[in-house]
């Protein structure tokens, strides 16, 4: 078996197989010389979901870095700790890291290892157009029979929680070609405040936007965290303004309040539409830009790269955002860690609209396998331990799971995806919760819900916790807490035909560009005007119609 690094090209020393009651016989990768127990073993391993291998298989790897080592406790690393080691224990897998870049880069790393048809044995792949580019060129293999024979069968139900439109996405002429991610829902964003400057300011909580928004003015005309010489940070925002299923610091729920849908396609007035070109969508840019010129909005938005937002919060220059209920994970967490006297809490406060929204998967994670490699069938079978068999069976994975509890990041894992229930984050918490309350057995929490309800428990008990413990309790109970009491359920999208509908790069520069220069008042909000007929003169037009053509139906 040969394994790339940087170049570079190694060959696995054939391993000798041990049979019950037999002579050690070598063998090699063609399999001639192999005994009949090998042969069994390896057929097993090849067609089940939990089938060991005979012999160590090692996969290359393109792989997302996190911050600080994805919070690794010390001495693991990407290629050993609780997911490999686990791996390796029960599949005799082992991963070698090729590729690594950060999330900000990674789709540029991607994108270069794919030009030069240099590609990992496995990959996550994070864009869609790069995607089709290594389906249309037969750089991947077809995953189709090993989705049926090495997929549990609980994983199998995961995918069916969120109807044919889910997988589907990673098919391409009616063969799964990529194996896509699950949660492509983390539920709304929410608002994240200093309740602790709010106190110190005599503020009540907030029940709707305009209060928020008028808590985060007295933030800034108190100059709350701002040090003499610096300038008040209002609400912190990036660029991008509407956020993805891995980003915080959006400005979503303002769209959300218009009813207006930037950067998906949509039903209106019954045909397709690209949200960003409504009449709602203006409206929000207006209020956005008044935000912007009360300096409610940070005045200097425009600027702020990500790590520079991340800062602003966990350094206590800012005391407001939206983000995810996972939020107190990161950056939270690390914000606590600092000033455990930063109370930073969640509020839920935009109504969504009830439109026709359609899913193009743009923000989805997808895993594809390297044409060639002799072992495809290895992607279902991490994806099946990892996310069904030491969740739900094993008795011998608690370091896998404590990893939850202990706040490791998921770029840890071999595969940075995550694979579940359609609504396993909101069953998740309400089983953790009447656990909490003496309304469950404690018993029969899995083995995830467990080492949340461990976590909870000992922030509770307020003894000795730590800073994972908080986060735990923050992001369960606090945040998805607070969207199950508000009977939050999942977004249910329609599916664009073409699992498309992506907007081209120059399109979405455009789109930004000008958004910003409306917020900022560089430009009239009338020039949205000029901004639709412009988006359509540029491509715009002839993206819409394909589109239109291929959800006749609609």
């Amino acid at each position: 078996m040969k394994i790339k690094r940087m170049g570079a090209v190694f060959f696995l020393v054939v391993c000798v197989f041990c049979g019950c009651g037999k002579h050690e016989i070598s063998h090699e990768k063609n399999g001639q010389n192999v005994s009949e127990e090998y042969r069994r073993a390896m057929e097993k391993a090849e067609t089940t979901p939990y089938g060991a291998y005979p012999e160590l298989v090692t996969y290359t790897l393109a792989q997302i870095s996190g911050a600080n080592n994805s919070n690794l406790p010390e001495g693991d690393t990407y290629e050993d700790n609780a997911y490999t080691r686990y791996l390796r224990k029960m599949l005799n897998i082992q991963n070698d890291t090729v590729y690594m870049d950060t999330e900000e880069r990674y789709s540029e790393l991607v994108n270069i290892l794919v030009k030069d048809q240099n590609l990992p044995d496995i990959m996550v792949v994070t864009d869609r157009e790069i995607l089709k580019e290594l389906v249309e060129n037969d750089l991947v293999e077809d995953l189709t029979e090993v989705f049926e024979k090495c997929t549990s069968s609980r994983i199998k139900e995961m995918y069916e929680s969120y109807g044919d439109a889910l997988l589907n996405s990673g098919k391409f002429n009616g063969r799964l070609m990529a194996v896509p991610e699950t949660v492509i829902d983390h539920g709304p964003n929410l608002l994240w405040l200093r309740k602790d400057w709010m106190e110190e300011l005599g503020l009540e909580e907030p029940e709707t936007l305009e209060d928020a928004f008028e808590i985060i003015d007295a933030f800034v005309q108190n100059r709350m965290g701002t040090e003499d010489g610096e300038t008040p940070v209002g609400l912190a925002c990036d660029t991008n303004l509407v956020g993805t299923t891995s980003s915080s610091y959006s400005v979503d729920p303002v769209f959300d309040s218009f009813g207006a849908n930037p950067q998906r396609w949509i039903s209106q007035d019954g045909e397709i539409v690209y949200g960003s070109l409504t009449e709602e969508t203006k409206e929000a840019l207006d209020y956005l830009h008044k935000l912007y010129d009360r300096r409610i909005l940070d005045r200097n938005f425009a600027l702020r790269a990500p790590n520079n937002l991340r800062d602003l919060v966990v350094n206590g220059k800012c005391g407001a955002f939206f983000g995810l209920w996972w939020t107190p994970n990161n950056p939270l967490m690390e914000s606590y860690e600092k000033n455990s006297e930063a109370d930073w809490e969640p509020y839920y406060l935009q109504e969504l609209a009830d439109k026709n929204v359609y899913e193009s998967f743009r923000d989805n994670k997808y895993v594809v396998v390297r044409k060639g490699y002799e072992h495809p069938e290895i992607v279902m079978k991490i994806i099946s331990v990892l996310f069904d068999y030491t969740r739900y069976e094993a008795e011998d994975a608690r370091e896998v799971n404590e990893y939850f509890a202990l706040n490791v990041d998921p770029t840890a894992r071999p595969l940075v995806i995550n694979v579940d229930y359609n609504e396993a984050t909101y069953q998740v918490t309400e089983n953790i919760e009447a656990a909490l309350n003496g309304n469950y057995p404690e018993g029969n929490l899995t083995a995830i819900e467990q080492s949340y309800y461990q976590a909870c428990s000992s922030y509770l008990s307020g003894n000795d916790y730590t800073a994972e413990d908080w986060a735990a309790y923050k992001s369960r109970i606090s945040a998805v807490g607070l969207l199950v009491d508000k009977h939050y359920t999942p977004a249910v999208r329609s599916y664009l035909d073409d699992a498309g509908g992506e907007i081209p790069q120059s399109l979405r520069q455009f789109e930004t560009s000008t958004f910003i220069q409306i917020i900022m008042g560089e430009k009239p909000v009338s020039y949205f005007e000029t901004f639709v007929e412009q988006w359509y003169q540029q491509g715009g037009h002839e993206l819409t119609q394909q589109i239109r053509l291929s959800n006749p139906s609609t």
